[in-house]
């Protein structure tokens, strides 16, 4: 059974990571999302560039770009929509994720309402 990736991604996040990637020049780079443990709410938000690839990763291809995200991170980021302003004030990526309930005043950091297992 092929898994689905867990988030969606609007086409302002698409056009910011395609320049992000472009300005890397790596041709085997691509966008990681995750969460890990920390933050002032328990976890928070991973967003990088990256060039390994792991067995327990799930991958995204759309529009040539490659976005990847741990198995275990999908759990926390199902279902959540990965966006990108660029607002002076509050700008840059962000996630909309349905699993959180409860998130600190900068949003990177959240506590989750479902967990790993």
């Amino acid at each position: 059974m092929e898994e689905t990736f867990p988030v969606t991604l609007t086409p302002a996040a698409l056009a910011q990571i395609r320049r992000l990637l472009a300005k890397d020049g790596r041709p085997d780079v691509f966008l990681r999302l995750g969460v890990k443990g920390g933050g002032c709410s328990g976890f928070e938000y991973v967003t990088k560039l990256d060039t390994v690839r792991r067995p327990i990763d799930l991958y995204l291809e759309i529009d040539g770009l490659t976005i990847a995200c741990d198995k275990k991170s999908a759990v926390y980021l199902n279902g959540s929509t990965f966006d990108y302003t660029g607002n002076l004030i509050g700008g840059g990526f962000k996630f909309e994720n349905p699993n959180v309930s409860r998130s600190c005043g900068c949003g990177t950091s959240f506590t989750p309402k479902v967990t790993a297992g």
